[in-house]
Protein backbone atom coordinates (compact mmCIF):
# COMPACT_ATOMS: atom_id res chain seq x y z
CA UNK A 1 0.00 0.00 0.00
CA UNK A 2 1.40 3.44 -1.22
CA UNK A 3 0.25 6.85 -1.28
CA UNK A 4 1.66 9.90 -3.41
CA UNK A 5 4.09 10.57 -0.23
CA UNK A 6 4.73 7.23 1.79
CA UNK A 7 4.26 3.67 1.50
CA UNK A 8 3.83 0.83 3.90
CA UNK A 9 7.16 -1.50 4.46
CA UNK A 10 8.70 -4.04 6.68
CA UNK A 11 11.39 -2.42 8.70
CA UNK A 12 13.51 -5.08 11.37
CA UNK A 13 12.07 -4.65 15.13
CA UNK A 14 9.02 -2.55 14.05
CA UNK A 15 7.27 -4.25 11.81
CA UNK A 16 4.71 -2.92 8.96
CA UNK A 17 5.69 0.85 8.86
CA UNK A 18 5.13 4.16 6.49
CA UNK A 19 7.92 5.55 5.09
CA UNK A 20 8.81 8.87 3.41
CA UNK A 21 8.23 8.16 -0.51
CA UNK A 22 10.30 11.50 -1.51
CA UNK A 23 11.52 14.18 0.73
CA UNK A 24 8.48 15.78 2.71
CA UNK A 25 8.23 19.38 3.60
CA UNK A 26 6.66 20.53 7.21
CA UNK A 27 3.01 20.71 7.02
CA UNK A 28 2.67 19.13 4.20
CA UNK A 29 -0.31 16.29 4.22
CA UNK A 30 0.52 13.00 3.57
CA UNK A 31 -2.14 11.07 4.04
CA UNK A 32 -6.01 11.55 4.58
CA UNK A 33 -7.78 8.90 6.04
CA UNK A 34 -12.11 7.88 6.26
CA UNK A 35 -12.95 5.31 8.58
CA UNK A 36 -14.20 1.89 8.45
CA UNK A 37 -15.68 1.58 11.80
CA UNK A 38 -16.73 4.28 14.08
CA UNK A 39 -18.35 3.68 17.40
CA UNK A 40 -19.22 5.79 20.58
CA UNK A 41 -17.26 6.10 23.62
CA UNK A 42 -19.70 6.68 26.33
CA UNK A 43 -21.40 4.49 28.72
CA UNK A 44 -25.16 2.96 28.34
CA UNK A 45 -25.31 4.29 31.73
CA UNK A 46 -27.77 6.74 32.49
CA UNK A 47 -26.14 10.22 32.75
CA UNK A 48 -23.06 9.12 30.41
CA UNK A 49 -25.96 8.52 27.99
CA UNK A 50 -27.63 11.63 28.11
CA UNK A 51 -24.13 13.06 27.36
CA UNK A 52 -24.28 11.17 24.15
CA UNK A 53 -27.22 12.69 22.89
CA UNK A 54 -25.03 15.63 22.03
CA UNK A 55 -23.54 14.14 19.52
CA UNK A 56 -24.30 12.55 15.94
CA UNK A 57 -24.65 8.89 16.27
CA UNK A 58 -23.40 8.41 13.06
CA UNK A 59 -20.88 11.14 12.09
CA UNK A 60 -20.23 12.11 15.90
CA UNK A 61 -20.73 16.13 14.49
CA UNK A 62 -21.26 18.28 18.39
CA UNK A 63 -25.72 18.68 17.90
CA UNK A 64 -27.71 20.56 20.42
CA UNK A 65 -31.05 19.51 21.41
CA UNK A 66 -32.63 22.15 19.41
CA UNK A 67 -30.35 21.05 15.97
CA UNK A 68 -31.26 17.25 16.37
CA UNK A 69 -32.98 16.61 13.47
CA UNK A 70 -34.04 12.81 14.24
CA UNK A 71 -33.88 10.08 16.62
CA UNK A 72 -34.20 6.72 16.54
CA UNK A 73 -37.69 5.35 17.66
CA UNK A 74 -36.49 2.24 18.85
CA UNK A 75 -32.94 3.38 21.03
CA UNK A 76 -33.37 6.86 21.17
CA UNK A 77 -30.18 7.47 19.50
CA UNK A 78 -29.73 10.99 17.61
CA UNK A 79 -28.63 12.33 14.40
CA UNK A 80 -28.19 15.66 13.26
CA UNK A 81 -29.78 14.91 10.03
CA UNK A 82 -32.68 12.36 8.72
CA UNK A 83 -30.00 12.38 5.38
CA UNK A 84 -27.34 11.16 8.55
CA UNK A 85 -29.95 8.85 9.59
CA UNK A 86 -30.76 7.19 6.60
CA UNK A 87 -27.27 6.56 5.92
CA UNK A 88 -26.81 5.34 9.12
CA UNK A 89 -29.93 3.13 9.05
CA UNK A 90 -28.06 0.99 6.18
CA UNK A 91 -24.17 1.40 7.43
CA UNK A 92 -23.50 2.17 10.93
CA UNK A 93 -27.02 1.75 12.74
CA UNK A 94 -28.98 -1.49 11.04
CA UNK A 95 -31.82 -2.77 12.63
CA UNK A 96 -29.57 -5.35 13.95
CA UNK A 97 -27.16 -2.92 15.45
CA UNK A 98 -30.46 -0.90 17.22
CA UNK A 99 -31.56 -4.10 18.63
CA UNK A 100 -27.85 -5.14 19.86
CA UNK A 101 -27.04 -1.48 21.66
CA UNK A 102 -30.84 -1.53 22.81
CA UNK A 103 -30.76 -5.03 24.35
CA UNK A 104 -26.94 -4.23 26.06
CA UNK A 105 -27.93 -0.71 27.74
CA UNK A 106 -30.89 -2.69 29.23
CA UNK A 107 -28.53 -5.41 30.53
CA UNK A 108 -26.21 -2.40 31.97
CA UNK A 109 -28.63 -1.16 33.53
CA UNK A 110 -29.74 -4.46 35.69
CA UNK A 111 -25.60 -5.42 35.97
CA UNK A 112 -22.17 -3.84 37.40
CA UNK A 113 -20.85 -3.27 33.72
CA UNK A 114 -17.56 -1.11 34.02
CA UNK A 115 -17.01 1.65 31.07
CA UNK A 116 -13.94 -0.86 29.11
CA UNK A 117 -16.60 -3.67 29.05
CA UNK A 118 -19.08 -1.43 27.62
CA UNK A 119 -16.65 -0.06 24.73
CA UNK A 120 -15.58 -3.71 23.70
CA UNK A 121 -18.97 -4.56 23.23
CA UNK A 122 -19.76 -1.22 21.17
CA UNK A 123 -17.29 -1.90 19.29
CA UNK A 124 -17.73 -5.72 18.95
CA UNK A 125 -21.66 -4.88 17.79
CA UNK A 126 -19.93 -2.39 14.91
CA UNK A 127 -17.22 -4.99 13.72
CA UNK A 128 -19.75 -7.91 12.92
CA UNK A 129 -22.52 -5.29 11.24
CA UNK A 130 -19.73 -4.20 9.01
CA UNK A 131 -19.22 -8.07 8.02
CA UNK A 132 -22.69 -8.00 6.86
CA UNK A 133 -22.81 -4.96 5.44
CA UNK A 134 -19.66 -4.74 4.10
CA UNK A 135 -17.93 -8.18 3.70
CA UNK A 136 -14.67 -6.35 1.89
CA UNK A 137 -14.20 -3.40 4.69
CA UNK A 138 -14.33 -6.31 7.52
CA UNK A 139 -11.31 -8.17 5.66
CA UNK A 140 -9.80 -4.48 5.67
CA UNK A 141 -10.17 -4.71 9.60
CA UNK A 142 -8.85 -8.31 9.89
CA UNK A 143 -5.78 -7.23 8.03
CA UNK A 144 -4.73 -4.77 10.14
CA UNK A 145 -2.12 -4.82 13.31
CA UNK A 146 -3.39 -7.23 16.13
CA UNK A 147 -3.59 -10.64 16.86
CA UNK A 148 -4.45 -13.37 19.96
CA UNK A 149 -1.24 -15.33 21.73
CA UNK A 150 -3.17 -17.02 24.53
CA UNK A 151 -6.23 -19.23 24.57
CA UNK A 152 -9.25 -17.69 23.30
CA UNK A 153 -11.24 -18.91 26.44
CA UNK A 154 -9.23 -17.51 29.17
CA UNK A 155 -10.71 -14.49 28.49
CA UNK A 156 -13.69 -14.04 30.56
CA UNK A 157 -14.61 -10.87 29.06
CA UNK A 158 -14.46 -11.79 25.67
CA UNK A 159 -16.08 -15.23 26.38
CA UNK A 160 -19.38 -12.99 28.09
CA UNK A 161 -18.91 -10.75 24.83
CA UNK A 162 -18.96 -13.51 22.54
CA UNK A 163 -21.81 -15.40 24.56
CA UNK A 164 -23.85 -11.91 23.90
CA UNK A 165 -23.30 -11.32 20.56
CA UNK A 166 -23.65 -15.28 19.45
CA UNK A 167 -27.60 -14.22 21.36
CA UNK A 168 -28.03 -11.49 18.63
CA UNK A 169 -26.62 -13.18 15.84
CA UNK A 170 -29.24 -15.97 14.71
CA UNK A 171 -28.88 -15.13 11.13
CA UNK A 172 -25.22 -14.41 11.19
CA UNK A 173 -23.56 -15.53 8.17
CA UNK A 174 -21.59 -18.38 9.23
CA UNK A 175 -19.50 -18.19 6.60
CA UNK A 176 -17.81 -15.14 7.84
CA UNK A 177 -16.35 -17.86 10.44
CA UNK A 178 -17.96 -16.35 13.31
CA UNK A 179 -16.61 -17.80 17.24
CA UNK A 180 -14.84 -16.56 19.74
CA UNK A 181 -11.53 -17.07 18.12
CA UNK A 182 -12.73 -14.41 15.73
CA UNK A 183 -14.21 -12.14 18.91
CA UNK A 184 -10.91 -12.17 20.60
CA UNK A 185 -9.05 -11.55 17.10
CA UNK A 186 -11.48 -8.38 16.65
CA UNK A 187 -11.03 -7.15 20.05
CA UNK A 188 -6.94 -7.41 19.61
CA UNK A 189 -7.58 -4.86 16.14
CA UNK A 190 -9.61 -2.93 18.56
CA UNK A 191 -6.95 -2.30 20.76
CA UNK A 192 -4.07 -1.75 18.52
CA UNK A 193 -5.53 0.18 16.19
CA UNK A 194 -8.48 2.72 17.64
CA UNK A 195 -7.99 6.56 17.26
CA UNK A 196 -9.89 8.40 19.79
CA UNK A 197 -12.09 11.22 18.62
CA UNK A 198 -12.18 14.13 20.87
CA UNK A 199 -15.14 15.98 22.44
CA UNK A 200 -14.44 20.18 21.45
CA UNK A 201 -11.25 21.89 23.09
CA UNK A 202 -12.51 24.15 25.97
CA UNK A 203 -10.16 26.96 28.03
CA UNK A 204 -12.67 26.31 30.96
CA UNK A 205 -12.20 22.57 31.01
CA UNK A 206 -8.90 20.92 32.46
CA UNK A 207 -9.40 17.61 30.24
CA UNK A 208 -11.16 16.11 26.97
CA UNK A 209 -12.91 13.26 27.13
CA UNK A 210 -12.97 11.12 23.75
CA UNK A 211 -16.50 11.34 22.06
CA UNK A 212 -16.11 8.09 19.76
CA UNK A 213 -13.44 5.44 18.49
CA UNK A 214 -12.61 5.16 14.97
CA UNK A 215 -10.51 2.22 13.33
CA UNK A 216 -8.67 3.83 10.04
CA UNK A 217 -7.26 1.05 7.72
CA UNK A 218 -4.21 2.97 6.04
CA UNK A 219 -3.48 5.55 9.73
CA UNK A 220 -3.14 2.51 11.83
CA UNK A 221 -0.11 1.85 9.91
CA UNK A 222 1.73 4.44 11.81
CA UNK A 223 4.47 3.42 14.48
CA UNK A 224 5.07 5.58 17.37
CA UNK A 225 7.67 7.67 17.97
CA UNK A 226 8.45 9.55 21.38
CA UNK A 227 9.85 12.44 19.52
CA UNK A 228 7.25 12.26 16.00
CA UNK A 229 7.96 13.90 12.91
CA UNK A 230 4.02 13.99 12.19
CA UNK A 231 0.69 14.28 13.55
CA UNK A 232 -3.05 13.59 13.59
CA UNK A 233 -5.52 16.49 12.78
CA UNK A 234 -9.35 15.84 12.85
CA UNK A 235 -11.91 18.17 12.12
CA UNK A 236 -15.13 16.56 13.18
CA UNK A 237 -17.24 19.92 14.19
CA UNK A 238 -16.35 21.71 11.07
CA UNK A 239 -19.30 21.63 8.80
CA UNK A 240 -19.17 19.43 5.26
CA UNK A 241 -20.80 16.28 4.12
CA UNK A 242 -21.76 13.91 7.02
CA UNK A 243 -19.51 11.10 4.71
CA UNK A 244 -15.93 13.22 5.23
CA UNK A 245 -15.99 14.93 8.78
CA UNK A 246 -14.81 11.95 10.22
CA UNK A 247 -11.84 11.59 8.04
CA UNK A 248 -8.04 12.31 9.21
CA UNK A 249 -5.08 14.10 8.17
CA UNK A 250 -1.69 12.39 9.39
CA UNK A 251 0.67 16.35 8.51
CA UNK A 252 4.41 16.37 8.81
CA UNK A 253 5.62 18.38 11.48
CA UNK A 254 9.13 19.27 9.67
CA UNK A 255 11.27 18.26 6.93
CA UNK A 256 12.41 14.66 6.43
CA UNK A 257 14.18 13.03 3.60
CA UNK A 258 12.97 10.51 1.60
CA UNK A 259 13.17 6.98 3.30
CA UNK A 260 12.59 7.83 6.50
CA UNK A 261 9.75 6.04 8.27
CA UNK A 262 7.05 8.24 9.19
CA UNK A 263 5.83 7.99 13.08
CA UNK A 264 3.09 9.64 15.55
CA UNK A 265 2.97 9.91 19.13
CA UNK A 266 0.25 7.84 20.64
CA UNK A 267 -0.19 10.33 23.25
CA UNK A 268 1.01 13.68 24.40
CA UNK A 269 4.74 14.21 24.02
CA UNK A 270 5.21 15.85 27.62
CA UNK A 271 4.49 12.53 29.31
CA UNK A 272 7.67 11.16 31.77
CA UNK A 273 9.53 8.35 30.55
CA UNK A 274 8.06 5.78 33.33
CA UNK A 275 4.23 7.11 32.39
CA UNK A 276 4.95 6.54 28.50
CA UNK A 277 6.73 3.62 29.35
CA UNK A 278 3.94 1.98 30.90
CA UNK A 279 0.89 3.16 28.17
CA UNK A 280 2.82 1.16 26.07
CA UNK A 281 3.46 -1.80 27.67
CA UNK A 282 0.13 -1.59 28.83
CA UNK A 283 -2.06 -0.77 26.04
CA UNK A 284 0.23 -1.77 22.86
CA UNK A 285 2.32 -4.18 24.36
CA UNK A 286 5.76 -3.14 23.74
CA UNK A 287 8.55 -1.32 25.24
CA UNK A 288 9.66 2.11 23.55
CA UNK A 289 13.07 2.04 22.46
CA UNK A 290 13.62 5.46 20.48
CA UNK A 291 16.07 7.90 21.16
CA UNK A 292 14.32 9.79 23.53
CA UNK A 293 13.66 6.80 25.42
CA UNK A 294 16.96 5.96 25.55
CA UNK A 295 18.67 9.35 27.12
CA UNK A 296 15.87 9.31 29.67
CA UNK A 297 16.00 5.93 30.85
CA UNK A 298 19.01 7.48 32.89
CA UNK A 299 17.43 10.01 34.19
CA UNK A 300 15.51 10.23 37.76
CA UNK A 301 11.88 11.46 38.19
CA UNK A 302 13.42 14.73 39.53
CA UNK A 303 14.81 15.38 36.40
CA UNK A 304 12.30 14.60 34.56
CA UNK A 305 10.19 17.05 36.51
CA UNK A 306 12.96 19.66 35.88
CA UNK A 307 12.73 19.58 32.21
CA UNK A 308 9.13 18.97 31.40
CA UNK A 309 7.83 21.32 33.74
CA UNK A 310 8.59 24.40 31.18
CA UNK A 311 4.99 25.76 32.31
CA UNK A 312 3.78 25.39 35.57
CA UNK A 313 0.05 25.40 34.12
CA UNK A 314 0.72 22.29 31.33
CA UNK A 315 -2.25 19.98 30.90
CA UNK A 316 -1.83 16.40 29.66
CA UNK A 317 -4.43 16.08 26.90
CA UNK A 318 -4.50 12.39 26.30
CA UNK A 319 -5.15 10.47 22.48
CA UNK A 320 -3.85 13.76 20.83
CA UNK A 321 0.04 13.35 18.86
CA UNK A 322 1.97 16.03 20.10
CA UNK A 323 5.65 16.92 18.35
CA UNK A 324 9.27 17.01 17.35
CA UNK A 325 11.50 19.95 17.01
CA UNK A 326 12.24 20.46 13.37
CA UNK A 327 15.42 20.15 11.88
CA UNK A 328 16.68 23.86 11.19
CA UNK A 329 19.01 24.23 13.98
CA UNK A 330 22.29 23.09 12.59
CA UNK A 331 23.55 22.31 16.68
CA UNK A 332 20.42 20.33 17.25
CA UNK A 333 21.08 17.00 15.81
CA UNK A 334 18.49 14.15 16.95
CA UNK A 335 18.49 10.82 16.05
CA UNK A 336 15.90 9.42 13.54
CA UNK A 337 13.67 6.87 12.31
CA UNK A 338 16.72 5.48 10.38
CA UNK A 339 18.77 5.24 13.23
CA UNK A 340 21.28 7.97 12.54
CA UNK A 341 23.42 9.20 16.01
CA UNK A 342 21.71 11.84 18.13
CA UNK A 343 24.64 14.91 18.76
CA UNK A 344 25.22 14.73 22.96
CA UNK A 345 23.06 13.07 25.20
CA UNK A 346 22.82 16.26 27.29
CA UNK A 347 22.16 18.48 24.34
CA UNK A 348 18.87 16.61 24.26
CA UNK A 349 16.41 19.93 23.60
CA UNK A 350 12.86 19.01 25.35
CA UNK A 351 12.48 22.71 26.34
CA UNK A 352 13.42 23.81 22.68
CA UNK A 353 10.61 21.68 21.54
CA UNK A 354 7.92 21.71 24.22
CA UNK A 355 8.33 26.10 24.09
CA UNK A 356 8.17 26.23 20.53
CA UNK A 357 6.04 23.21 18.93
CA UNK A 358 3.30 22.72 22.34
CA UNK A 359 0.41 24.65 22.11
CA UNK A 360 0.07 27.49 25.29
CA UNK A 361 -3.53 28.34 25.85
CA UNK A 362 -5.38 27.44 28.92
CA UNK A 363 -5.98 23.90 28.83
CA UNK A 364 -5.28 22.94 25.58
CA UNK A 365 -1.07 21.87 25.30
CA UNK A 366 -1.71 20.33 21.77
CA UNK A 367 0.50 20.18 18.76
CA UNK A 368 1.76 22.97 16.60
CA UNK A 369 2.49 22.02 12.98
CA UNK A 370 3.04 24.40 9.97
CA UNK A 371 0.31 24.55 8.25
CA UNK A 372 0.08 22.92 4.62
CA UNK A 373 2.43 25.00 2.28
CA UNK A 374 0.97 26.21 -1.03
CA UNK A 375 4.69 26.19 -2.61
CA UNK A 376 7.47 23.97 -1.65
CA UNK A 377 8.48 25.15 1.12
CA UNK A 378 7.58 25.46 5.72
CA UNK A 379 4.53 27.35 5.81
CA UNK A 380 5.77 29.76 9.10
CA UNK A 381 2.26 29.49 10.18
CA UNK A 382 1.95 27.11 12.50
CA UNK A 383 -1.64 25.33 13.86
CA UNK A 384 -2.73 23.67 17.09
CA UNK A 385 -4.11 19.88 16.36
CA UNK A 386 -6.19 20.34 19.64
CA UNK A 387 -7.56 23.66 19.75
CA UNK A 388 -6.72 25.00 16.43
CA UNK A 389 -5.34 27.93 16.93
CA UNK A 390 -2.86 29.48 14.65
CA UNK A 391 0.34 31.56 15.00
CA UNK A 392 3.39 32.40 13.02
CA UNK A 393 6.36 30.40 14.04
CA UNK A 394 8.60 34.29 14.91
CA UNK A 395 5.62 34.60 17.86
CA UNK A 396 6.24 31.40 19.42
Amino acid sequence: METAAVRMTEIEGRGRAMVALRPLKGGEIVLKDSPIILYSAFSFLSDDHQKSNGYCSHCFITVSQQSQKASCSTCGCGFCSLECQSVASATSHTPWVCQALFRFRQYVSDHDVGLDLQLQARFLVSAYNLASVSPVRFQTLLSLQGSVSSQPDADSSAVFLHSFISSLCATFPRELGFSLELTCVLLAKDKLNAFGLMEPFSEEREERSVRAYGIYPLASFFNHDCLPNACRFDYIDVAGPASSNTDITIRMIHDVPQGREICLSYFPVNLKYSERQKRLRDDYGFVCECDRCKVEANWSDCDEDDDLDVDDNNEEEDDEEPTAVMDEDPDVEMEGEDGDAMKGEDDFPHAYFFLTYMCDRKNCWGTLAPVTPSVATTSIVMECNVCGYCKNLDQV
